[in-house]
């Protein structure tokens, strides 16, 4: 992940079970690049992963919630300037982790700003509504710092999945 699984998890932890970065079953990332087609990239990798993990009846809730997490992140965590050179972008990453009962999607950025203070009750407004979608279409969601050699922040949101036996 590039991160110590222990640091970005820890968010994930509260209220809930125990969550061992080790015990995870499956997990896959990908970089984004930094234009509005990743969004879309974002949606093919996410589907392809789900219908490998045999999670594609989730795929409608988990990309609504991926497509708000990356617009997010190529929106507001990007410099304004013009882009940079490919080598000198900053990183915006996707990962998708599965435990047996949960999973969880994650958008690495670079930016340190909350995404909370995007967020608005105005919902005839034309931004503003993604973390809303995301808090009603998961089973929670999160932010906070990185640490260590990586810059920028960590939004994640949690889906609990079926156990077998149901």
């Amino acid at each position: 992940m590039g991160t110590n699984g222990s640091t970005m998890l820890e968010p994930l932890r509260q209220g809930l079970p125990p969550l061992d970065p080790a015990a995870v079953c499956s997990a896959a990332s990908c970089a984004l690049p930094a234009r509005y087609e990743a969004v879309r990239d974002a949606r093919q990798f996410t589907r392809g992963t789900l219908d490998q993990w045999d999670l594609g009846d989730r795929f409608d809730d988990v990309c609504l919630v991926v497509s708000e997490l990356v617009t997010n992140a190529l929106r507001h965590a990007l410099p304004a300037h013009a882009p940079l050179p490919p080598e000198q972008s900053p990183a915006v990453r996707l990962h998708l982790m599965r435990w047996t009962e949960r999973l969880v999607c994650a958008v690495r950025d670079p930016s340190h700003d909350s995404p909370v203070a995007r967020t608005t009750d105005d919902f005839s407004a034309e931004s503003g509504r993604g973390l809303f979608l995301v808090d009603s279409f998961s089973d929670g969601w999160g932010w906070h710092p990185l640490t260590g050699t990586l810059s920028g922040k960590v939004v994640w949101a949690l889906f609990q999945l079926r156990s077998s036996a149901e």
